[in-house]
């Protein structure tokens, strides 16, 4: 059996388990993805009951064996970062990310970091930009980070594929700019027309990682903006 103790963990998901207990997806720094049983963790009286709140940093301490590893131990790791408004639904993006595309027990510490520093980002009300850096970050994490070379012609059209990466070619559907795959590889998401871009790229970078069912919280972000009247640009959708 293994014992980890104080593991700095964000909550990704949880349901409730039987009467009074939860069933956890936790995102580690030195574990990675782990499912967690926390017994009686919704018992009125249990100590754990109010800690298990998305985007908060959290020390946990747990026994595994086999898939599934017992909660024995939860603390705050400090306040949680205040999402609010439409930033809720892209750190809900983030979460659904992780859990569509890690495996258990595979630690990712730089990843953990940079979705520290994302949730921070969109806290302070970051733009778009801060979804595609965690995009970029996550697919170089799965080792398929995208082929962007510094070599491309500013004024080019440009047929890209993850795989291969950028192919010369007319103003056709589909074709990007030299200068939104420059931007892309430098980072710099100043244009709205390489964040459109940059957003397209991505999406389809990351969709064979996703599996076939859609992501569900750009489906649910389109839907409160179409309920509210005419939508502005997504975030991620």
């Amino acid at each position: 059996m293994t014992r980890v103790q104080l593991e700095p963990a964000y909550l990704l998901h949880h349901r409730a388990y039987r009467e009074s207990s939860v069933l956890l997806e936790i995102f580690s720094a030195g574990r990675g993805r782990v499912g967690l049983v926390g017994r009686g963790a919704r018992s009125p009286k249990s100590k754990w009951r109010s800690l298990f709140q998305p985007f908060q940093r959290l020390l946990l301490s747990w026994s595994e064996r086999g898939e599934l590893g017992t909660l024995t131990g939860a603390e705050a790791d400090g306040p949680p970062a205040p999402l609010g408004g439409e930033a809720v639904f892209s750190g809900w993006y983030l979460n659904e990310l992780l859990l569509r595309t890690l495996t258990r027990h595979d630690a990712h510490a730089e990843l953990f970091d940079h979705y520290a520093t994302t949730l921070g980002e969109l806290s302070a009300g970051a733009t778009p930009a801060s979804l595609r850096r965690f995009e970029l970050r996550l697919l170089e994490n799965l080792g398929y980070g995208l082929p962007l070379t510094p070599d491309l012609d500013p004024a080019g059209w440009y047929d890209y594929h993850a795989e291969t990466g950028a192919r010369p070619c007319g103003p056709q559907p589909g074709a990007i700019r030299g200068t939104s795959l420059l931007d892309l590889a430098a980072e710099r998401f100043d244009s709205p027309q390489t964040l459109r871009d940059a957003r397209n790229l991505l999406r389809a970078a990351l969709a064979p990682y996703l599996g076939d069912r859609p992501l569900q919280t750009p489906r649910l972000l389109r839907a409160l903006r179409a309920a509210r009247g005419p939508r502005a640009e997504a975030l991620h959708a």
